[in-house]
């Protein structure tokens, strides 16, 4: 089997995963699915921010703790 055949069979093997999309359970989703809006967009960017500094701020309390009154070495 040449490079071009085994090219065209992997081809054909992504191109018969993806025709099944949208006719599988989450047909539906895919349908409904849309591009948001910037608002949208901007809120989702605010809340994951807020999460990701609450999430680092957790993590540097506890490493301070650890460091500072429990002693415990890096």
């Amino acid at each position: 089997m040449g490079v071009i055949d085994k090219s065209e069979e992997i081809q054909r093997e992504i191109e018969r995963k993806f025709s099944r999309i949208g006719k599988g359970k989450y047909s539906r989703i895919m349908k409904m699915a849309r591009k948001p809006t910037r608002d949208e967009y901007a809120k989702v960017l605010t809340i994951t921010g807020i999460g990701i500094i609450l999430v680092g701020g957790i993590g540097f309390a506890i490493y301070m703790i650890l460091q500072v009154y429990l002693k415990i070495p890096k």
